[in-house]
């Protein structure tokens, strides 16, 4: 392991976009492959006007938000029957393994925030959230 004085800053511009499996556009930031980051991942990502991620869950890590521009709605939990709305200036935080979806409000403006997670591959333990339907 490099010790503190050999390790060095890392400044990221975020200018290229990626498309996640969560379906939505982010723009890269801080990760173990961008800035070599032992314990986090820290992204900007762009809801377009009325767009929804997929229904995921992030596998063992939490998920720290800061909006920056628009109102989310976020639908959570089992079946994703519960909802927050977090707008310009709120925090939101996310529990590990709990299944969300994060719903754009605005038909004609970006939703933008900042997103954190404590793992700097998140990406790779990003899951699909599939509800089971109930017999009738």
């Amino acid at each position: 392991m490099q010790s503190a004085s050999t390790r060095s800053v890392t400044a990221i511009s975020p200018d290229r976009k990626v498309l996640t499996s969560q379906g939505l556009p982010y723009f890269t930031g801080i990760s173990g492959h961008s800035a070599g980051a032992l314990g986090l991942s820290m992204h900007l990502v762009v809801i377009p006007p009325g767009a929804r991620s997929e229904p995921h869950l992030h596998e063992g890590h939490e998920t720290a938000i800061y909006v920056l521009q628009g109102r989310v709605e976020t639908l959570y939990g089992d079946g994703l029957a519960q909802s927050v709305i977090s707008e310009a200036g709120d925090f939101l935080f996310i529990p590990p393994d709990v299944p969300h979806v994060a719903v754009n409000l605005s038909v004609s403006e970006p939703a933008r925030a900042i997103v954190s997670r404590n793992d700097p591959a998140e990406q790779d333990k990003v899951r699909p959230y599939r509800m089971e339907r109930r017999e009738t």
